[in-house]
């Protein structure tokens, strides 16, 4: 994986201070050496008015050449915080993916869903405060020329969370955990080796 896209808004390339020091640690810390082999990474831009400083990642997991679930995670830092943030950064997390009808019908998928992230979170040793987030339930049903099209049912989770140390590596692996979860993946047990970070050759940028 290369270098993570970063950005300071309201300036161009030319006239762009250099990025704090706290912001550079976090993002380096944002690159991880090994991950679990269903997944995928790819540099997205990030951004730009949320923050002063952001950088972004984006993630697919795959089982085979089937794609399972789709992600970002978007780092932003204010050297002044935010209200609401409870400190300096703030991590937005994005996670889509297929499910069977069935599970999608169950009233007790948003509490699991969200604890997924959670306990991963907690699993990671990803000290963070001030979380919150929305598990949506996405039916799509053709029509038209698109009648013959069978029903796709989707979860999709948004969440925001501050990380309270700048050390961002347990966030990355909770929110790839949290990929392959929704994805109907398990975790991997401790014992089990990851592998170097897959990189897409050509991957579509991010669209805010």
């Amino acid at each position: 994986m290369r270098s993570v896209p970063t950005y300071a808004s309201g300036m161009t390339a030319g006239d762009r201070p250099p990025a704090p020091a706290a912001f550079e640690r976090a993002v380096a810390s944002m690159r991880p050496t090994q991950v679990r082999p269903e997944i995928e990474l790819e540099d997205i831009p990030a951004p730009q008015r949320l923050a002063p400083y952001s950088a972004a990642v984006g993630a697919s997991v795959y089982r085979d050449d089937d794609e399972l679930a789709v992600g970002r995670l978007i780092l932003l830092f204010d050297p002044s915080g935010q209200r609401g943030w409870e400190g300096r950064f703030r991590l937005v997390a994005y996670v889509r993916a297929d499910m069977e009808p069935e599970i999608t019908e169950d009233p007790l998928l948003g509490p699991v869903a969200w604890s997924w992230l959670t306990e991963s979170l907690d699993a990671h040793g990803a000290a963070y405060a001030a979380a919150g987030g929305t598990v949506t339930r996405a039916v799509s049903e053709g029509f038209g020329n698109k009648a013959e099209d069978p029903m796709a049912t989707e979860l999709e989770l948004r969440a925001s969370w501050s990380p309270l140390r700048e050390d961002l590596s347990g966030h990355v692996a909770a929110w790839c955990d949290l990929m392959c979860l929704a994805a109907g993946i398990p975790p991997l047990p401790p014992d089990v080796a990851t592998l170097p970070p897959r990189r897409r050759e050509d991957p579509e940028p991010f669209r805010t």
